[in-house]
């Protein structure tokens, strides 16, 4: 069986219903969560593929202020220079964006919150991940960095006129998302709770966050967990080619 690291920066993010579509895509995932103290492996060692999740740490957090991401960067790194299938999420895009070359900032346009719309851009017709997609799907948004600046040689894959840095790929196999696809109702109303500011940047209250989420979600299984199907097929055939 191929074998998926996780890495869960945050408890307010775990990997939810992404983590149940890759399971059944047949990979194995060990999960790692920092926020309790799990270690994480030096290297990718015995792994097939790597997935990080996103959290309210900034991507701009030096080592005393977050240093649980210092492993998270090594990881991805490691990631880049071996071409290991990764997908990276939020938190983990920026983090990605970083360590490739690439940098971020405070979002200049302010936090971006909720139920929206990216849109692929001409090269993702082309990409194996991103290729089926539909021209805009429905993700969902929570983040107040953004990555202003892709590593050299990336190719970007989707965008929104609010910030073009959506979707991204590192060499062949290494995917950033800036945004969430792995939410469900109970965690988008537990971030809308816990972020007065970015929902006071949304323009909308709590309540309407919400409901436009569930309804959304259908939507968001319908096209991201055959994506999550497509990784889960990058990460067996790396499992082969290292076996």
């Amino acid at each position: 069986m191929a074998h998926l690291l996780v890495v869960v920066p945050s408890d307010t993010d775990p990997p939810t219903r992404l983590g149940e579509w890759l399971r059944d895509a047949g990979l194995e995932l060990d999960e790692r969560r920092l926020s309790t103290g799990q270690p994480l492996p030096a290297d990718l060692t015995g792994f097939d593929g790597l997935l990080v999740m996103g959290g309210p740490q900034s991507s701009l957090d030096d080592e005393q202020t977050s240093p649980e991401l210092v492993g998270v960067r090594h990881l991805l790194g490691q990631a880049v220079a071996a071409d290991v299938p990764t997908l990276a999420i939020c938190l983990g895009a920026q983090l990605l964006a970083q360590v490739g070359g690439g940098s971020t900032r405070v979002g200049a346009d302010g936090p971006e919150v909720g139920a929206t719309l990216v849109a692929k851009r001409d090269l993702a017709d082309a990409d194996p991940l991103f290729g089926p997609l539909p021209l805009s799907p429905d993700v969902l948004q929570w983040h107040h960095d953004e990555i202003d600046r892709l590593p050299a040689g990336a190719t970007l894959l989707a965008s929104n006129p609010r910030y073009a840095n959506q979707a991204y790929r590192v060499g062949d196999h290494v995917y950033g998302l800036q945004f969430h696809i792995e939410t469900d109702p109970d965690l988008v109303r537990q971030w809308a709770e816990g972020d007065a500011v970015g929902v006071s940047a949304s323009g909308l209250d709590v309540e309407t966050i919400c409901a436009r989420a569930s309804a959304v979600h259908p939507d968001l299984a319908e096209v991201w967990a055959p994506f999550a199907a497509r990784f889960a097929d990058l990460v067996r055939a790396r499992a082969t080619t290292r076996g």
